[in-house]
């Protein structure tokens, strides 16, 4: 049986950006281990532009 496709037409915007990291990170193999260390890194960062707003952005 196979499982039907599902299209991302009306998917949120939050899982069509999810989708895309997934397969860059696929694409690429890089390790579950280095991807997790790197989204950490890129959370930690957009905590700091949603404190700080109005602050320029300068990646740390």
């Amino acid at each position: 049986m196979s499982q039907p496709t599902v299209s991302l037409e009306n998917a949120s915007d939050e899982i069509k950006l999810a989708v895309d990291l997934i397969y860059l990170l696929e694409t690429h193999q890089i390790d579950p281990n280095t991807a997790l260390a790197a989204l950490e890194i890129v959370k930690q960062d957009l905590q700091r532009q949603l404190e700080a707003p109005n602050q320029p952005h300068t990646p740390s």
